[in-house]
């Protein structure tokens, strides 16, 4: 069953393709999201990564929570559903 994953304060500049190259190396990849805003398609500052194995994503997360990437120090954990 496939994790999806919750990574927040993004440089405002990371593209898609940069984010996935990141959680590559853990393992496969299913789908990459950044959120963007309606009115301007901005880069919201965060998005979600969606991975095929729990082990490989427990261990992205381990790994990538904290971690500075572009200058900034990324949040890195399992998505909670949205509430209303």
């Amino acid at each position: 069953m496939a994790v999806q994953i919750y990574v927040g304060n993004l440089n405002y500049r990371m593209t898609e393709d940069a984010l996935k190259e990141l959680f590559d190396p853990f393992g496969e990849v299913v789908s990459v999201k950044i959120i963007k805003d309606r009115m301007t398609a901005r880069s919201k500052g965060f998005g979600f990564v969606e991975m095929t194995e729990k082990e490989e994503a427990d261990k992205a997360i381990q790994e990538l929570n904290g971690s500075d990437v572009e200058g900034r120090n990324i949040k890195v954990n399992v998505a909670r559903p949205r509430s209303e």
